[in-house]
């Protein structure tokens, strides 16, 4: 379990919704010292679309999962809406991530037995309730799936079902959504749409959107482009 590894505090100014400093990510292979994430810095303020692009390999998603809450660094601090996330005990992180934190996936990760609003709805259940009882229909129509919240996944094309794993990821009403390669299983026209969509969300609801991408033609809409290389994060 978790336990809390420094009583540092400082200050974050409320317009920066995530920030981490030195973050580090290491392992050993055979007797080699491998440095997936390398000291990275990133400052991301609210509302910004930040890219971050990099060849296979690079340790762009690892650091990306990092941001997320998803993968511990080996060191280094990771702060979203002012809170540390690696000083919280995990069920703190658990719910932290609920509902301050949306995630997309490259392939969907949705439950095959439950139906679109099902999968849509999860986050919430696992937030301790519906926060937000309407915003599953402003969702729906937005991301053009309010015909098909009854369906399986198995019944919904790949594009389909990269929106509801899109809604899923929004239902909180996160304080930042993270896409690790959101169209690397999507043909180009479902591609182009999901990103269309993507874009007209964060215009519409103001969302903050950290993506991986190896698309320059996708990296080339955001605010800011950072490149990873070797695990070392660098602004373009």
């Amino acid at each position: 379990m978790r336990k809390p590894r420094s009583t540092e505090k400082i200050v974050i100014p409320e317009e920066h919704v995530l920030v981490c400093r030195e973050l580090t990510k290491s392992y050993f292979q055979g007797e080699s010292h491998i440095k997936a994430v390398n000291n990275c810095f990133l400052t991301v303020k609210r509302g910004e679309f930040v890219a971050i692009i990099g060849t296979s390999g690079s340790g762009k998603s690892t650091l990306l999962h990092m941001l997320a809450g998803l993968d511990e660094p080996s060191s280094g601090k990771v702060y979203l809406a002012g809170r540390d996330l690696y000083d919280m005990s995990d069920r703190e992180l658990s719910e932290f991530r609920a509902k301050r934190i949306g995630f997309i996936f490259q392939s969907f990760h949705l439950l095959p037995v439950l139906t679109a609003k099902e999968n849509i709805l999860m986050p919430q259940k696992i937030a301790g309730g519906s926060h937000y009882p309407s915003y599953l229909d402003t969702l729906a129509k937005l991301l053009k799936i309010d015909d098909r919240l009854h369906h399986l996944p198995s019944e919904l094309s790949g594009g389909q079902q990269q929106r509801v794993a899109v809604a899923r990821a929004l239902i909180n009403k996160p304080d930042i959504l993270f896409a690790d390669e959101p169209t690397g299983n999507l043909d180009e026209a479902s591609a182009a749409e999901l990103i269309r969509l993507l874009l007209s969300t964060r215009a519409e609801l103001g969302q903050t959107l950290v993506m991986v991408t190896h698309d320059k033609s996708i990296a080339a809409r955001a605010d800011r482009i950072f490149t990873m290389q070797n695990g070392v994060l660098n602004e373009q």
